[in-house]
């Protein structure tokens, strides 16, 4: 828990007593898309119990401390998952209920926590509670969004509000069964979940505790500022404002979501979902269960989902501050200003978390450049609370190119060939690159779900375990560095030195001072840590470094000896007790 105080040019955090310390608050969170990481059968798509197979990795090679797997349930795939017809099964293409467990059995026994998906906002079309649902099944018949629609002075039915899908187009979907329209805020497939009915709230509660039971740490719970749109008055729906930003009614950005988005009563659900883990976990006796919420939505409504002075709510709500304003020419002061955003809100009983890749965003190599990718993993390891690595990052790799005639996402096919890599998410979810073997080393199947990047036998986890220096033992370097006591419970303080070189200091008194030295410049820098902070140790070990630098690991450099080339970065510690 941090307390945060802030001067001119520095910002320090001061911690709290850390007595009531939990497994997730300085965790190394790994996101896994389970369609890309191991295929176990052969038939080109990862599965569960190909992840069990790298748990090693994982634990012992990374020292990873958590892994969320993107959505592995039943589903027909329409959107790769996001779309679930049975929230108490498992995909076939993964493997089974059993699988599942056997997994998460495994993760616990190698001290690795198992975090799923939850994907509440909708279902599939094809679930059973829907064919209910239409069939107005006393039950089910609320479970999701309806409404006859208005009808027209010319007779005409349109319908019942101008809301516009993420997906592009209208939100209603009419169906000829029930003769009404239902909302889906996402895919024509994935109608909208109705929380106003408290049945629908249980029945997800319940699907909740029924993951607990076989064994899972928790979830990450997505799309939520969605779960809840402004109910009929006199049983009309509102229509939301245009936002003046295109003339295209089609563009979700065609309108301002007030009335579908960000509603008061999300946040609360939030709190009645951290109430359910909570219970579980006195009742079981067991170790935390961590909610971490998915939200691009602005910054304080993602405080927000913290919790209130009365309710609790995620452990981790992500922090896309960074991810959302940080791109390939971001100069040092807008990466200063895109942390310190987040540190002046976060409140002093909350803890902080750094995110700058996942699966809908193109890869942090691609997105932000090859040669600062060392840069950020090592900002977002010696900044204080959690870090959050998507799967491949730690080897820098890149986007691979998808045709449109190979494109698969549907965010992309509801494009058009010249505009859809716009919208691709394709390109960051093709197949971990393992070794130089047959399709990467991800299947024994020459032909997978996506691609595999044309540079695998030169990118890949064998080649990098096997170099000198490479992207990857950079970052074992860092989650090591991330379990030890200064950077737990170590003060901080963050200078930026002109526009473009930042330095993080972490120190806790009588064991030791990290610094970490990033340099955005385009050019050569030679950094004097004496003119930054006063008090320094003379000379500091060299923890890692990009890879552009000629540091060696374990190597002594003076303090004011500091040299990075462009787009480079350093990590230094110096020892309390005997001035190295």
């Amino acid at each position: 828990m941090w307390t945060t105080v802030v001067t001119v040019g520095v910002l320090v955090l001061v911690p709290s007593l850390l007595a009531d310390e939990h497994w997730w608050q300085h965790a190394n969170f790994y996101q896994i898309y389970p369609r890309s990481f191991k295929d176990s059968d052969g038939d080109g798509v990862g599965d569960l119990r190909g992840i069990m197979e790298k748990v090693p990795y994982l634990r012992h090679e990374l020292g990873i401390d958590a892994v969320w797997l993107s959505p592995i349930f039943k589903s027909p795939m329409a959107d790769f998952g996001y779309d679930i017809s049975d929230f108490r099964d498992i995909h076939d293409e993964f493997g089974t209920i059993a699988d599942l467990e056997a997994l998460a059995a495994t993760c616990n026994a190698e001290g690795l926590k198992l975090i799923l998906d939850f994907v509440p906002n909708h279902s599939s079309d094809e679930s059973e509670w829907f064919t209910k649902s239409v069939n107005k099944d006393p039950t089910y018949s609320d479970y999701y969004v309806w409404h006859p629609g208005k009808t027209l002075s010319n007779g005409t039915r349109v319908p019942p509000s101008n809301w516009v899908s993420v997906f592009r187009g209208p939100a209603w979907e009419w169906n000829d069964v029930r003769k009404e329209y239902y909302l889906h805020q996402f895919l024509v497939k994935q109608p909208d979940l109705n929380y106003r009915n408290p049945t629908l709230v249980q029945e997800m509660k319940d699907v909740i505790k029924f993951w607990l039971d076989k064994g899972v740490h928790g979830f990450r719970i997505d799309a939520v500022p969605y779960l809840f749109e402004s109910p009929t008055t006199n049983g009309v729906y509102p229509d939301e404002e245009k936002s003046g930003e295109t003339d295209d009614p089609d563009n979700p950005s065609y309108l301002i979501h007030t009335h579908t988005q960000n509603l008061d009563e999300t946040f609360d659900m939030m709190y009645q979902w951290r109430k359910v883990v909570d219970d579980y976990k006195q009742e079981k006796q067991s170790e935390d269960i961590v909610l971490m919420a998915e939200a691009y939505t602005p910054l304080m409504n993602i405080i927000r989902l913290f919790g209130d002075e009365n309710s609790e709510g995620a452990h981790v709500p992500f922090n896309f501050e960074v991810l959302s304003n940080t791109f390939k020419d971001t100069t040092g002061k807008q990466f200063h200003d895109n942390i310190k955003r987040w540190l002046d809100v976060v409140p002093s009983n909350r803890f902080s978390n750094w995110v700058l890749g996942n699966h809908d965003n193109k890869r942090v190599s691609s997105r932000l450049g090859v040669a600062r990718a060392d840069l950020y993993q090592i900002a977002l390891n010696v900044l204080p609370g959690i870090a959050v690595t998507y799967n491949g990052d730690e080897l820098a790799m890149e986007d691979v190119f998808i045709s449109w005639k190979d494109t698969i996402d549907p965010a992309a096919c509801n494009s058009n060939p010249k505009d859809y890599l716009q919208y691709s998410r394709d390109p960051v979810r093709t197949p971990f690159q393992w070794d130089d073997s047959v399709s990467a080393g991800f299947s024994t199947n020459r032909t997978t779900w996506l691609p595999v990047a044309a540079n695998y036998k030169t990118l890949n986890y064998k080649a990098q375990k096997a170099a000198p220096r490479s992207h990857v033992k950079i970052f074992q370097a860092l989650v090591r560095l991330r379990k030890q006591r200064t950077l737990r419970e170590g003060t901080m303080e963050m200078q930026l030195v002109g526009d473009n070189i930042i330095v993080i200091k972490r120190h806790l008194d009588a064991v030791s001072t990290i610094v970490a030295v990033l340099n955005f410049n385009k050019t050569t820098e030679t950094v004097k840590l004496s003119t930054v902070y006063e008090g320094l140790p003379a000379a500091f070990e060299v923890i890692t470094s990009s890879l552009q630098t000629n540091y060696i690991d374990g190597t002594v450099v003076g303090r004011d000896e500091i040299v990075l080339p462009a787009d480079a970065a350093i990590v230094l510690e110096g020892n309390v007790a005997n001035g190295v």
